[in-house]
């Protein structure tokens, strides 16, 4: 039975798939099952920032495997120390303190649990066209209404302004406001900036009425936007920053880096059984080191210029726009990026969507000049044809 009838057959239904089996990658490249090359600028959605298989990160696991796979959190252990540590060095102003989970979601469910037990407030205010995930928790703090709805009534005391709005957000925080959740990119949303004055005045109201300021760091944070944590761009620092996807090479994590402000954090409050665990610490280890000596950020704001600029140069009149930051890259179009998805695979290049007209390219930050060209030359290939 081939890949696609078996899984067919068992898989619970919950994701639209692409017809393609993805076997094998190194780099900036996956293969399938037949040996068809392809670019990845999806990269497992903005995970494989160091690359697909990096030779340490492999290396780091297979040894780390051999050693010690599970160990959770109410014992130490020395792989978690050291990772802990070398997070909290980097993490931006006094965000010293690491909670450890499996996943994006996961940190903003913990964050959203610490801003409440913190600040004994219950309401939370989030971003319209924000996404943070599928979870109870997370998904009250999502926009999308094709997410929510289904699942209504989500947990309650959630609120939703127009990111970038001041005017709005100031009306939004008040003394019930437990914090303010953001990305400083929007990526679901479909790849939105903001002016720094909003992040700089989010911070400000948080200060001022008592709230904090929580940034999900999930798919800008580890480099993709061109410093290690987008949250430095704008000026800012949270008090609660929320990780995840690229922090392990591809191995399940997540993280919320923790400041003064918060408090109440006791044994009991929280917990996860395999947050932290050695095999997941060693591999993101090796990823911190991987980026450090590759200097993966300044490459991700060099070649993230560069694949706007010549994005922007390709001579079709179906392309809105441009816009991103580093190798976080959103081309809205007229058209719906579906389409544009679907013809991309054909020639050999793996993309992802960020509504129904935007075109999301998040390649690992090892993805040279060439195959950017070779990118670029696909998406006005198939623009010509639509």
């Amino acid at each position: 039975m081939d890949t696609f009838t078996l899984e067919n057959q068992f898989t619970s239904g919950v994701y639209g798939k692409r017809e393609v089996a993805i076997v094998r990658g190194r780099g900036a490249m996956v293969w399938d099952g037949d040996g068809r090359v392809y670019i990845d600028c999806a990269a497992g959605t903005a995970v494989a920032n160091v690359g697909h298989c990096h030779p340490a990160v492999v290396d780091a696991i297979t040894r780390q495997a051999q050693t010690l796979i599970t160990c959770q959190e109410m014992f130490y252990n020395d792989e978690r120390a050291r990772f802990m540590s070398r997070l909290a060095a980097i993490l931006p102003g006094d965000l010293n303190r690491v909670f450890l989970c499996n996943s994006g979601t996961e940190a903003v469910e913990a964050a959203l649990k610490f801003a409440r037990l913190s600040t004994g407030r219950a309401e939370v205010v989030a971003m319209m066209r924000g996404f943070h995930g599928r979870t109870f928790g997370a998904l009250s703090a999502t926009h999308k209404s094709d997410y929510r709805e289904p699942f209504q009534p989500l947990v309650p005391g959630f609120s939703h302004v127009p990111f970038g709005n001041v005017a709005r957000l100031d009306t939004a925080v008040s003394e019930q406001t437990a914090a303010v959740i953001l990305e400083i990119v929007q990526g679901e949303g479909g790849v939105r900036l903001a002016d720094p004055a909003f992040f700089q005045a989010a911070r400000r109201l948080c200060d001022e009425r008592g709230a904090l300021l929580i940034v999900d760091e999930v798919q800008t944070g580890y480099g993709r936007i061109g410093t290690f944590f987008a949250c430095e761009q704008v000026g800012i620092t949270p008090d609660l920053i929320c990780l995840g996807k690229a922090m392990a090479g591809g191995l399940p994590i997540g993280a919320v880096g923790i400041g003064g402000r918060v408090q109440n954090l006791t044994p009991g409050v929280h917990g996860s059984t395999f947050g932290g665990n050695p095999l997941a610490c060693a591999a993101a280890n090796a990823v911190l080191a991987v980026m450090e000596a590759e200097g993966l950020h300044g490459r991700a704001a060099e070649r993230g210029a560069y694949f706007m600029e010549q994005l922007w140069a390709i001579p079709s009149p179906l392309i809105r726009e441009v816009r991103g930051l580093g190798l976080l890259v959103g081309v809205e179009l007229k058209i719906r990026a579906m389409e544009v998805v679907r013809g991309l695979m054909e020639r050999g290049v793996l993309a992802l969507t960020a509504g129904s007209t935007v075109l999301r390219l998040t390649p690992p930050l090892v993805i040279t000049k060439e195959e950017i060209d070779q990118v670029v030359e696909a998406i006005a290939a198939v623009l010509v044809e639509m």
